[in-house]
């Protein structure tokens, strides 16, 4: 067997500082609500996606056509901005969580419940993310009887 190599093979492009990409990536996912970004994000793609109409017959049908569309827009944007500007995540989530209820009566049914999810479900997490609190460890229970 040969021996596993801890450096890079000749030749190859390391990142600066050499670091590797996936751990700048983890590294800048733990400083932000990622999971709660993402999940907004995508309940609002989903529901975009489930739309049936045209922008044509939309444009017709009114207010409520466009809200159909402006909604899950919202939803997606909200999702970035939590993911970018994390500072704000709090009226970000109260945002997204608002706009993703409305879409429950004017995208069909919040793009059949599962955007709907997606969106509540996701701001949650970020209106619930805390920036500077240590990772939960684990603990054994100490046996009952016992100081």
């Amino acid at each position: 067997m040969a021996p596993l190599e801890t450096n890079p093979p000749a030749g190859t492009a390391v990142p600066a500082g050499g670091r590797r990409p996936l751990r700048a990536f983890t590294a800048w996912r733990r400083r932000r609500p990622f999971w709660g970004g993402a999940l907004l994000l995508l309940g609002g793609a989903e529901i975009l996606l489930t739309e049936q109409a045209s922008i044509s017959v939309v444009l017709q049908a009114g207010a409520g056509g466009i809200a159909a569309y402006l909604l899950p827009l919202v939803m997606a944007v909200c999702g970035l901005l939590v993911l970018l500007n994390p500072g704000q995540r709090l009226f970000y989530s109260v945002i997204g969580v608002l706009v993703t209820l409305g879409t429950w009566v004017t995208s069909n049914l919040g793009g059949f419940f599962v955007g709907l999810l997606l969106g509540v479900i996701g701001s949650s997490l970020a209106f619930g993310w805390l920036p500077d609190q240590e990772p939960r460890r684990w603990r054994r229970r100490a046996p009952r009887g016992t100081a």
